[in-house]
């Protein structure tokens, strides 16, 4: 811990504001002071989100935020990804962190959030304005991870999800400013001011499950770009609420959750690295449900099962995801396929994986597949609704047409840090996104960078390629 860092716990602790401490912590990292071990997983995250990202740019969501954003133009400090020009840093943010999060399949964690799709968009975006090194960019992406986490945590997301916030967009203009932050070089308490002036501009709502809307493809976007403004002003001068998130009338805490948890901010801040606990995803869909998909494939695999096999299906899951994604399947929007737990385990079990295919316009109103979503049951199991969200737990139960009855509980799905996907997994899966938009070559080269970016003496390069690459035309409603 730096003497800086020290001087500022003291001072924070002394006049109780924890957002002028995690301040502190933010202005005071160094890329050397990462451990290696939050380093390799945050060199996935940036490998994962570029991937998600380049995909993106392929759905029409993704396709018409990029549009706008080449529209509204602004100063040309930071390329548009497939967009072949330059707009604002605010601009580039907002088409890239939609993109990234444009088909659900972005990196996530237990705090209810999606930290990739705004951390790596404002890192490399605002990176390549300022010429930060790669060690700076590190840092950043760090601050950008822990804030966000520590912001939800602190929330208590199941509690501020209940209350219909989705914590991807109200948390995310912490990270994003948290990363700007560093790479603007703010002291702490210009630092604290951003993130006064990123939490007066939270937003993000859940009723996009209502009708399968766009906006929750939107919410990271718009969170980096508001994030970047808030540091921006706070550079400027222009000061925000300094104890934004500990006021108790209009503090975001209290304003977020009718149990918040102030303490979770400065917790063990600088030695525990919520960055370690980041979760990677195998199967295109929420990822309070990818228990469950493992249970159901691995129930089919292992008995020899198809669905022709199977009378009925038994969910047991946390009380937060019954309401998330227990609603009934209509079959009417590839969010809402995404987002149901009885699609998901039926097209699980039909196909054993949940990856792109299983989520085209054509997949998700297959009538077999439709009848057998309908047949799952979905029940809350009180252990499991205990260990939420700490455990994102699910149990399936597979009923045989003959009367035989098979069961599987999954506390830590594939992707999970206790059943991690190894880097060489991400690279998998980064191939198969980023060819299906760019090409197999232009991804592989793309991918070099991507890996380097911690090592390299600039993020221009790779800013570049994803800026020229031609993304195709790929048939998507």
């Amino acid at each position: 811990m730096t003497d800086d860092l020290k001087t500022w716990k003291t001072m924070a602790r002394d006049h109780k504001g924890i957002t002028i401490e995690l301040a502190g912590f933010i202005a005071s990292l160094k890329g050397d002071a990462i451990p290696a071990t939050t380093r390799a997983v945050l060199a996935k995250a940036v490998v994962d989100a570029i991937g998600c990202g380049l995909y993106g740019l392929t759905t029409p969501w993704g396709r018409t935020m990029r549009e706008f954003a080449a529209e509204q133009g602004g100063p040309p400090e930071a390329g548009l990804w497939g967009g072949d020009t330059r707009v604002s840093a605010g601009f580039s943010v907002l088409a890239s962190g939609t993109a990234i999060h444009s088909f659900d399949f972005d990196d996530h964690s237990r705090a209810k959030i999606h930290p990739g799709a705004i951390v790596v968009p404002v890192a490399l975006a605002l990176g390549e304005r300022m010429q930060s090194s790669g060690s700076r960019i590190l840092a950043a992406v760090a601050a950008g991870y822990e804030t966000m986490n520590r912001v939800s945590q602190a929330a208590n997301p199941g509690r501020a999800r209940m209350r219909g916030w989705h914590l991807t967009g109200t948390c995310g203009t912490f990270a994003a400013a948290a990363t700007a932050a560093v790479l603007l070089g703010l002291d702490p308490e210009t630092t604290a001011s951003a993130l006064g002036l990123a939490g007066t501009q939270s937003a993000g709502l859940w009723a996009f499950t209502t009708d399968g809307s766009m906006s929750k493809r939107m919410h990271p976007g718009r969170a980096a770009q508001d994030g970047i403004t808030a540091a921006l002003l706070a550079a400027r001068g222009f000061e925000g609420p300094r104890y934004i998130l500990e006021a108790e009338d209009g503090g975001f805490l209290f304003a977020m959750s009718d149990s918040p948890r102030p303490g979770q901010i400065v917790e063990g801040l600088g030695q525990r690295w919520h960055s370690d606990e980041t979760c990677f995803k195998p199967h295109a869909c929420c990822g309070s449900n990818h228990a469950c998909v493992d249970a159901a494939i691995s129930l089919v695999q292992e008995h020899a099962l198809s669905a022709d096999d199977i009378e009925e299906v038994f969910a047991g899951i946390p009380s937060v995801v019954q309401t998330q994604t227990g609603f009934d399947y209509q079959a009417d929007s590839v969010l809402n396929a995404q987002m149901s737990l009885r699609y998901n385990i039926a097209v699980g079990i039909f196909d054993q994986q949940a990856y792109l295919e299983q989520f085209t316009p054509e997949r998700i109103v297959e009538a077999r597949t439709v009848a057998l979503a309908r047949k799952v049951v979905i029940e809350v199991d009180p252990e499991i609704d205990a260990a939420y969200p700490s455990v994102y737990g699910g149990r399936v139960t597979l009923v045989a047409r003959d009367g035989r009855r098979f069961s599987r509980r999954v506390d830590y799905s594939r992707g999970m840090p206790e059943n991690p996907m190894a880097h060489q997994e991400i690279e998998r899966k980064f191939m198969s996104l980023a060819s299906v938009a760019v090409g197999a070559e232009r991804a592989a080269e793309i991918l070099v960078l991507a890996n380097n970016v911690f090592a390299a003496d600039s993020v221009a390069p790779l800013n570049a390629m994803l800026t020229a690459s031609k993304i195709a035309d790929v048939a998507q409603t």
